[in-house]
């Protein structure tokens, strides 16, 4: 039997029994509770409430605008849809770099009042003492390697990272420090995938991966990204499992042209 199905509720120990075991985990994206509650039903492992709401729900280019308000906000919506899945929380970019009180803080607010059960956050040695000083409350952390989107104005590009030795020996280093730590598990994003595997062996906490290839624990990406609803984000380690923007385009026309018409609402949608 597999954990997967044993469990009831997904948990930072559940995480790591099925490293320990082999079996993969899922996680996905959600920020509202209607793809949440759908999300939770089809047995995902973690909801990641991620800052990337700043992209898909409310339009702007990078990940940096959206507040720490709007992401509890959006945890908020999901942790009252879920029953089962593990749901990690995206601490925006300014509520913890370079001061880890202020990092507790946020911290803090996101679990009181959104309810969520665990936060992540970006980056290596440079986040250690916010990682610790979070773990002081008891919140659990969940660690970010690779591209890490908060700084894209210092990279310049989505590029792949850690190609050059020189990267990738600090990644490997920064990820056994994250462990260290305490994170109970870290997400690598667009990295090499002999480098994702490497650093997956090398460390016991679960390492799940995003553009990061087959041999790490477990994959994440971003919900309207694999369902097709944003149509214009085709990178290479996205796979699309529905054309959800042509279906829903189709309804909205057809909706609209029997509005126009008359058609609807016909005799029996009325009262």
């Amino acid at each position: 039997m597999s954990v997967h199905k044993e469990v009831k509720k997904v948990t930072t120990h559940v995480l790591q029994e099925m490293k320990t075991k082999g079996e993969k985990i899922a996680m996905l994206t959600g920020y509202d509770f209607s793809m949440a509650k759908i999300l939770d039903d089809a047995g995902i492992d973690i909801i990641l409430v991620g800052d990337s709401a700043s992209n898909v729900m409310a339009g702007h280019e990078t990940t940096l605008p959206i507040t720490l308000d709007q992401m509890i906000y959006h945890a908020a919506s999901v942790v009252r849809a879920v029953n089962r899945a593990l749901v990690v929380v995206d601490l925006p970019f300014g509520s913890y770099q370079g001061d880890s009180k202020q990092a507790l803080n946020s911290s803090i607010r996101i679990m009181k009042e959104s309810g969520g059960h665990a936060v992540k956050l970006e980056g290596g040695h440079e986040v250690v003492d916010s990682i610790k000083r979070i773990l002081t409350a008891g919140i659990p952390v969940m660690g970010h390697l690779g591209l890490t989107p908060q700084s894209i104005y210092k990279f310049g590009t989505y590029t792949v990272r850690a190609k050059e030795k020189d990267e990738a020996a600090r990644l490997i280093n920064d990820a056994k420090l994250l462990e260290e730590a305490g994170c109970f598990a870290i997400v690598l994003e667009k990295i090499p995938a002999a480098l994702a595997k490497e650093v997956a062996n090398s460390i016991e906490i679960p390492v799940i991966g995003i553009g990061a290839g087959n041999e790490v624990d477990g994959q994440v990406l971003v919900s309207h990204d694999m369902l097709g609803i944003n149509n214009e984000f085709n990178p290479r380690f996205l796979r699309k499992y529905h054309n959800l923007y042509t279906a829903m385009l189709t309804s909205f026309e057809s909706y609209i042209k029997d509005v126009k018409s008359g058609d609807f609402p016909n005799e029996k949608e009325q009262y």
